[in-house]
Order: structure tokens, then C-alpha cells, then sequence
């Protein structure tokens, strides 16, 4: 197939704006779902935690055929915790489907995520979606589609774009600002790719150059490399060069033993792949993101993907908990190792280090999101661990302590304003923009430091009743803002082994706000809440009530308990302190200080004064 018979695009919008329906209905609308296929809502986001939080996590390809072209559908991430995968798919692509709700308008994540594409110079097509909402407002938002390529600087090529109105969960579309007809199709929207979307201008001729742009792997193939062809032909069979990140080393060269294709949402096997297609190859174990695959006499390596640098690092460790080992499959420390060694191959945000300890390996990544997501991942893959507090990673500018600024934008109705500037002053943060909209809703900027923003997205979900749209991306670096005020109550921490009782925790719910309801397994050094004062507090949640021959009214009152509160991944993470970590299981999540024994809490004190 020649370069001008397929087109390469990427979806980018906000979360919840429709993208993957819209994929889902292309793919219905060009048959890729048979009349006798059960058609899957959402079939991109195969993930589950992609479904159960409404996110798309991992750039994905599917492709669909149109006029006798074929169109590869990169569905990305609009989140920046995964920018790593947004900037690897854009890689892929010729061009952007910019997806926009047509009562919301264009939202946080739809800013960062065009930013990029326009960056790389990718020409648009605008759809309009969801214009059949009784509270859309289409003209308004084309207006501030047009403002965001202003404000992003967009060349007047750039803002040359057609504009396609759709209902995608019912396939209908349209050119221009409307609402489809009843019987429409999507046959507007997907002329409109052909017409508006450049094929790939490599020479299909030249020698080969590939870029490898993501990792999978197959039970019976292996390894395979994701990625695009930009000059030359791929084909089966013959001998090809893998040039690594490591210059020094000379290029492997093996025949390509296994070549496929993008087909539908499914691989099929092909025999070759032309400038500009997109690829998925076996026969290389060594190959890793960024690597070019090359012409074995002239191997020429590409220049290698550049993602933005983590800027949070927390520790993963062995659970030592008295508690571990009773619903985990995989409790060593090499267990671990090898899992964060797979994910960083195929997740080029992702960096791991040693540290002092060989059962305690150091991770940093984009933003707590990403790193809860991965924390999640394991946990359900039967993963037991033990993980510390996020910290920023600080860098030393002009002999200064500098550390990461992080700019947040969020959408809330105009009744939470104050809510959110309330939650940022202590966090350091500043408003840099206030812009009300026509819809009730208010867009809120702000800067701040990485760390005062630990948690800030959960705690705005709580004080907003979950209508805060939040998205957080890096903006530079910043002097060190000094001491940042954390939690406010202590550790109410268990003094022994047993089983908790309603009869302990009903005198301790007095003191302080609980995280264990009774029958609780708990053990020294767990923290089972926080108390009212700042100072750490060890207590008995195990004790029974003493058994006597008095009875009176008072004493015989049924307990009265309070719901305990029910900490997240997110949640939890944030809340402990740097003595302090969280003990993750596939069934639980519990806090616990790091030294578990009150002695050993006090010698280590003693021993950080001495130091």
C-alpha cells in the first residue's frame, strides 16, 4: 500500500469529552464491528482501571478502511501524568482529531494535549461533539476553540481548520457548526480526515529508518516493537539493524522474523510496511522505546524520543508488615524489580534507582496519578508492597535549591471559587487567571509548588462534590518555598498485635477521627487514625470491656461508632508523613509507621538529632 492510501491520526481531548465513543462509532461506522459482533462500549479503554476511573491511560491504535484508505486511530491520554504516552503517539501521526464537548467547550487536558501536537506542527480537524445536548452552546465554544489555537500561538496554517459537528454515540456527523440529520453518518467527519490530514511524504525507496515508539509483548512472539516507518520499506524476512541509545554499541542485525499490521482493533501478519505506516514487529528482546530499526548496510539511527523529566520519586519496598503475605502472590524484593523493570520498557515517564537497601527501590515519575496508577496495576496483579510518601525530586540552579512549579487549571462551578483559592494559599499556591464562564462554571489557574500539590486534586473532588475538573502539568522550576504545612492531628498508632474491638474504638473515636471499623486485624506500629492533636498517639484498639457482676443503664448503652474513613491510594499516600508508609495488598490498603516497635521509633529520633 503506498503512502498516500492510509492516513495516521491521533484523538486528543479532555477526559469524558467523547473520544473513545467517537472510536468506537468510526469503527462501527466502517464495519470493523460484524452484525454479529457484540459491540463493546468504549473498546479502547480496555484497561480497567481506564474504565473504572473514565481516563484513558495508554495510547492504543486501531484502524479503520474508508474510501480505499486506510486510517490508523491513535486514541491518546489527556492526562499529564501520562504525557509520556501522548508525546510517543504523537510520534505516530500525520495529523490530530481535536475533540471538543459542545456544552463544556475546550477544558484543561484539551490545552495541554493540542500544545504538543501543535509543537510538532500537526494540522487539525475540530469535532464538535455532543451537539445534541439540550445545553449546548456550539457557536460559544467554536469561539474558544479559536481563542485556544490564539493563546497556544497557533500558526494561521494551524487555524485553517475545518470544523465537523457530531453526535458520536449515535455515529451522525456534519460539516460545520449544526446538528446532523437523523439518518447522517460519519462519512463527513472521515472525508474530512482524507482532505485535511497529509499522507506521510517519506520515500518509501530509501534506506529503512523506523522509529520504535511503544512496547507489548505476546505469549508466543515475545517482545514486539511498536512504532513508524519514516523512510524506506519493512519487510518480512529480511535482515534489519536495532541501533540502541548506547552510540558506542555496534547495531544488532537479525532478520525480521515476525512483521504486523494494524488491522481493525485486532494484528494481522503482513509481509511489508512503507514510509509512513505504522509497525509491529518480534525476533528483537533487546529493543526498548527511542530505538531506530535501520537498512543493515547503512544503519542511520533517528533522533530518540524526548519526554518531560519525572518530577515526584517515592520508594517501593517488600512489605515487612507482621500482616503480609496472607492474600499476595508475589511478596520478594526481586519480585518487584523484575515488574518495575517491564514497566519502565514500556513507559518511558517511568525511571527507577537503587537505593541503600536492596529490598527498597526508588521510583519517579510524572505526578501522583501516574504513580498510583502503577501502584494500583501491581496490587491487582497480586502484588503485596510497602510504599513511602511522594517526594519532589530538587535541583541545585546557580547554587541554589530549586524544585519542581506545577501549573493547575480547574473547571468548577462558580459556587466552589473560593474553595479552591481557600485550599491552595496554604499550599503556596497562586492564582495566575480567573476567567468566568457563560456556563456557570469558572476556570481557575494557579501555580505552586510540586509538593503543595500532593493530594490537592483529591481533596477538591471531596470539597466540590466531585465537580472539579483538575489537570496539572509541570511549568518550570521554582526556588525552594520552604516548609510546606502537611496534616494537622498525629498518628493514632496501635500499640499491639490482636483484633480491634467496638469497645476500644468507641473511647478512641473521642480522640480523634478513625481509619478501622471493629474486627479489624491490626498489629504494633498500624496507624488506625488521626488524633485531634498534632502529637503522635499510641493506643489499644484491641481492648474488651471488663466483665463485672454491676450492671447499670449507663454502662450497658449500645456503641455508637462512627463510619471510620476510608482511605484511597491517592489518599493515603498523601496523608502519611516521612516516618510513615503505606501497605498495599491485593484486598487492602493499611498505614504504618516505618519503624513499627515504639523503641525503635524513638532511637531513630534520637539517632536523626545526632545527625
Amino acid at each position: 500500500m503506498s503512502a498516500s492510501s492510509f492516513r495516521n491520526v491521533a484523538l486528543i481531548a479532555h477526559v469524558d469529552h467523547g473520544k473513545t465513543t467517537l472510536v468506537d462509532a468510526m469503527l462501527s461506522s466502517t464495519g470493523v464491528f460484524a452484525s454479529h459482533e457484540a459491540k463493546v462500549d468504549r473498546v479502547m479503554d480496555s484497561n480497567d482501571q481506564e474504565r473504572e476511573r473514565g481516563i484513558t491511560i495508554l495510547a492504543k491504535a486501531a484502524s479503520v478502511e474508508w474510501q480505499g484508505t486506510r486510517i490508523n486511530l491513535v486514541d491518546t491520554p489527556g492526562h499529564a501524568d501520562f504525557g509520556g504516552e501522548v508525546e510517543r503517539a504523537l510520534a505516530m501521526v500525520d495529523g490530530v482529531l481535536l475533540l471538543v464537548d459542545a456544552a463544556e467547550g475546550p477544558m484543561p487536558q484539551t490545552r495541554y494535549v493540542l500544545s504538543k501536537a501543535l509543537a510538532l506542527h500537526l494540522p487539525a480537524v475540530v469535532v464538535v461533539n455532543k451537539v445534541d445536548r439540550p445545553d449546548s452552546r456550539i457557536d460559544e465554544v467554536v469561539d474558544e476553540i479559536y481563542e485556544l489555537f490564539f493563546d497556544l500561538d497557533a500558526s494561521e496554517a494551524h487555524i485553517e481548520f475545518p470544523i465537523i459537528s457530531t453526535v458520536a454515540r449515535e455515529g451522525r456527523a456534519m460539516v460545520g457548526v449544526g446538528i446532523p440529520e437523523p439518518e447522517g453518518d460519519l462519512a463527513p467527519l472521515l472525508d474530512a480526515i482524507l482532505e485535511t490530514i497529509p499522507a506521510h511524504t517519506g520515500n518509501p525507496t530509501a534506506p529503512l529508518q523506523a522509529l520504535v515508539t511503544n512496547l507489548d509483548a505476546s505469549d508466543y512472539l515475545g517482545r514486539l516493537a511498536i512504532g513508524r516507518v519514516i523512510e524506506g520499506t519493512m519487510r518480512a524476512g529480511e535482515q534489519v539493524a536495532l541501533c540502541h541509545s548506547n552510540e558506542e554499541e555496534p547495531p544488532l542485525k537479525r532478520k525480521l522474523t515476525s512483521l504486523l499490521g494494524f488491522e481493525g482493533l485486532g494484528r494481522i501478519d503482513v509481509q511489508e510496511r512503507a514510509a509512513g505506516d505504522l509497525f509491529v514487529l518480534a525476533g528483537f528482546p533487546e529493543v526498548e522505546i527511542g530505538d531506530t530499526i535501520a537498512d543493515p548496510t547503512n544503519p542511520e539511527p533517528l533522533p530518540r524520543l524526548i519526554v518531560d523529566e519525572p518530577v515526584l520519586r517515592m520508594t517501593f519496598g517488600v512489605n515487612t508488615s507482621p500482616l503480609s503475605g496472607r492474600d499476595g502472590k508475589f511478596l520478594t524484593s526481586r519480585q518487584i524489580r523484575e515488574r518495575l523493570d517491564r514497566e519502565v520498557l514500556g513507559n518511558v515517564s517511568i525511571r527507577i534507582g537503587a537505593t541503600s537497601s536492596p529490598e527498597i527501590i526508588e521510583v519517579a515519575g510524572r505526578g501522583e496519578l501516574q504513580l498510583a496508577v502503577l501502584i494500583e496495576s501491581m496490587r491487582r496483579e497480586g502484588f503485596e508492597l510497602q510504599v513511602s510518601r511522594p517526594e519532589v525530586i530538587i535541583r541545585e540552579v546557580d547554587g541554589k535549591l530549586h524544585e519542581p512549579l506545577e501549573r493547575a487549571v480547574v473547571d468548577v462551578p462558580d459556587d466552589y471559587v473560593g474553595t479552591v483559592t481557600q485550599a491552595a494559599a496554604p499550599r503556596k499556591g497562586r492564582v495566575t487567571d480567573l476567567r468566568p464562564g457563560d456556563t456557570g462554571r469558572t476556570i481557575v489557574t494557579l501555580e505552586a509548588p510540586a509538593r503543595g500539590l500532593l493530594g490537592f486534586r483529591s481533596l477538591l473532588m471531596t470539597t466540590t462534590r466531585g465537580t472539579a475538573l483538575v489537570h496539572q502539568h509541570h511549568a518550570g522550576w521554582m526556588p525552594w518555598a520552604g516548609e510546606m504545612p502537611h496534616r494537622t492531628g498525629g498518628a493514632m498508632t496501635s500499640d499491639r498485635k490482636g483484633t480491634s474491638t467496638g469497645f476500644a474504638l468507641d473511647n478512641l473515636q473521642k480522640r480523634g477521627e478513625l481509619f478501622i471499623g471493629p474486627s479489624a486485624d491490626v498489629y504494633e506500629g498500624m496507624i488506625i487514625g488521626e488524633a485531634s492533636r498534632p502529637d503522635e498517639m499510641t493506643v489499644n484498639p484491641t481492648k474488651g470491656k471488663q466483665l463485672t457482676n454491676i450492671r447499670t443503664h449507663s454502662t450497658d448503652e449500645a456503641i455508637k461508632l462512627k463510619p471510620p474513613k476510608t482511605h484511597t491510594l491517592e489518599t493515603a499516600i498523601e496523608w502519611i508523613a516521612d516516618d510513615e508508609l503505606v501497605e498495599v495488598t491485593p484486598t487492602a490498603i493499611r498505614l504504618r509507621k516505618r519503624f513499627l516497635t515504639e523503641s525503635d521509633r524513638k532511637r531513630e529520633k534520637t539517632a536523626a538529632k545526632g545527625r
